[in-house]
């Protein structure tokens, strides 16, 4: 936001050091923006003034009304404390956000605050009382194996792009990575010998994941293709894995549209995600076996308490088969009489 030097400070931060996306380190600066426009409005109110953008300029360069306008606007982000938090969520609770887009929200100022004690800005963090609101615990969606196998068999196996979206299907569910590090992933990523793949999770965090010989076969297929297409377009990116039909780098929204276009030939529900894939991933592996700890490595999760939510998913289904492979317990006590 270039309204506010230390929010500008704060998006350096998380790009430069912290290494977040451009687009995570966006969205901390739109909740950011919101929270200042809040602070102006109090602010205005507190003063008797009207709604006029504070930091409103007429023309292009810098004025002194602008240079003004920043210093104040950094003043009242300086001059918050946990009163004025409270009624930010107050605030957002009015306005019926949902519980986890005000969690979000207070999340980022939670790390914005945190971010200023540590450069000396403010002498303590005004979020740290603040409580999270509860969630509501949303069991993630998944696809049954037979679904799965359904899914990864629509896409031709005959054109390039066909054989190239099978098989991002196919390495999408086989190692449960998420869209963003599929689009990544290099030609050089791949290491058929050894059968495993090198992925860039969040944070430009590492890790080498195994990869399964259907995955491996369905990209040698894409390949070839690849290598046949790359030949005829001198303008092609001989480095990138998975190209779109221009020779570049392919992005997550063209994942997503080709896998929504996949899931209607399919007759799968429309509104599953590549995320579902992952999701998929994980709770297939759990319940063949694998153990909590595996399953976090292969996802890349920092905490084992993200990866915990596929045991409730386990045991639900577990639940689920149990009743329906004993149907004398569902039934009342008077039935054995």
């Amino acid at each position: 936001m270039d309204n506010s030097a230390v929010i500008q400070e704060f998006s350096n931060y998380l790009k430069f050091e912290k290494h977040f996306s451009s687009h995570t380190a966006k969205c901390y600066g739109a909740d950011l923006e919101q929270f200042v426009s809040f602070l102006t409005e109090q602010d205005n109110a507190d003063q008797g003034g009207g709604d006029a953008n504070p930091w409103a300029t007429s023309g292009g360069t810098a004025t002194a009304t602008e240079v003004e306008a920043k210093v104040n606007v950094d003043k009242l982000l300086l001059a918050a404390d946990v009163n004025t938090i409270r009624r930010f969520m107050a605030s957002l609770a009015e306005q019926q956000y949902s519980k986890s887009t005000t969690a979000r929200k207070l999340a980022t100022l939670r790390s914005f605050y945190k971010f200023l004690v540590k450069r000396d800005y403010v002498s303590s963090n005004p979020v740290t009382t603040i409580k999270t609101p509860k969630q509501d615990k949303k069991l993630p969606k998944f696809l049954e194996y037979e679904e799965v196998q359904r899914l990864l068999n629509t896409p031709p196996a005959n054109t390039w792009l066909g054989a190239r979206d099978r098989a991002i299907l196919e390495v999408l569910y086989c190692t449960g990575m998420r869209v963003s590090e599929l689009v990544a992933l290099n030609m050089d990523d791949v290491d058929f010998l050894s059968e495993v793949i090198h992925i860039r999770g969040k944070g430009k965090k590492e890790r080498i994941s195994p990869i399964g010989s259907s995955a491996l076969q369905q990209i040698q297929a894409y390949i070839e293709y690849r290598n046949k297409r790359m030949a005829n377009d001198s303008d092609f990116d001989s480095k990138v894995l998975f190209a779109n039909k221009h020779g570049k780098r392919l992005s997550t929204r063209s994942v997503r549209r080709k896998m929504d276009k996949y899931l209607v030939e399919a007759g799968l529900d429309p509104s599953i995600s590549p995320h579902t894939l992952r999701h998929s991933f994980a709770t297939h592996m759990l319940n063949n076996g694998a153990d909590l700890r595996s399953v976090q490595e292969l996802l890349g999760h920092q905490s084992l308490s993200t990866t915990q939510i596929y045991t409730h998913v386990s045991t639900t289904q577990l639940n689920e088969q149990y009743h329906q492979a004993h149907p004398m317990e569902n039934q009342s006590p008077d039935t054995y009489q």
